[in-house]
């Protein structure tokens, strides 16, 4: 009995040994990347940003229509089919800097890469998810689609995000990316296309479900905000922005990351 509990053990920590191997090989290959080619690096993340701006379009336009018909019912579609943003980053290899929270954490811990490289991935993917959901914002708003049912939606939205409290802001942002980063791990360890998809699809629509808070997303809900309503209080947008990065910097990176390397060098 002994001899089988200790097979399926090693069995399992071998399968993390692997995931983390793949991992920290994946951020090795970022750094060189964006070392070699940085403009190109950026690219890659401002096209991810657009990816999420159709993603929220989707699923803020799909709310907006059914929020006078059942607010229950639109609560539960928005975080349905915002679930295609992280379909389409991990299928069209995407740069989101939320998982790269995750991704150069293990890099990190394994030795492999070293903190300033991890800054500076982040910063780049950042700014280039950024930049891609505010221009694709700023198109879909300047579009007038489904301006009016937008407007009413989106204001209430904002708002709650910019009274949260800071604590708030941090513990829903160590929620939020525990939940994307293992959707990112997800898309890493499962070997169908279907089993992928199930697992995304879940880990994201725990976090939309349950209200917690992502950097990038929000700057694409600001951005829609913003360019709705004809401005917003852009110090409030920064302090929710800051402490949000604060808490998906703690849930991805330390929260899975941390345990998943431990457990895989385990003896």
């Amino acid at each position: 009995m002994k001899y089988f509990i200790k097979l399926i053990y090693t069995r399992k920590n071998n399968m993390y040994k692997s995931d983390v191997e793949t991992i920290k090989k994946l951020a090795e290959k970022k750094v060189r990347y964006a070392n070699e080619e940085p403009g190109k690096y950026i690219g890659r993340a401002i096209l991810t940003g657009f990816y999420i701006m159709v993603a929220i379009i989707l699923s803020y336009t799909t709310g907006a229509i059914l929020y006078p018909v059942s607010h229950e019912v639109s609560k539960i579609l928005v975080a349905a089919t915002f679930c295609f943003a992280i379909a389409m980053i991990v299928f069209l290899s995407g740069e989101l800097f939320t998982g790269n929270n995750f991704v150069m954490c293990v890099g990190m811990y394994e030795k492999r890469v070293t903190f300033a490289n991890s800054l500076k991935i982040w910063a780049y993917s950042f700014l280039g998810n950024s930049i891609g959901l505010i221009i694709f914002g700023y198109l879909f708003i300047k579009s007038g689609a489904s301006l009016s049912a937008i407007q009413h939606y989106i204001e209430p939205i904002v708002t709650a995000k910019l009274e949260l409290s800071i604590p708030e802001m941090i513990l829903r942002g160590v929620l939020c990316n525990f939940s994307v980063c293992l959707a990112y791990l997800s898309g890493i360890k499962m070997k169908t296309e279907i089993g992928k998809l199930a697992m995304m699809f879940f880990a994201v629509f725990a976090f939309i479900i349950a209200g917690f808070e992502h950097s990038i997303a929000n700057v694409g809900v600001f951005t829609v905000g913003y360019f709705a309503l004809g401005g917003l209080p852009m110090m409030l947008v920064l302090k929710n922005l800051f402490f949000v990065v604060i808490g998906n910097i703690i849930g991805g990176g330390i929260l899975l990351a941390l345990p998943i390397v431990y457990i895989a060098t385990e003896e």
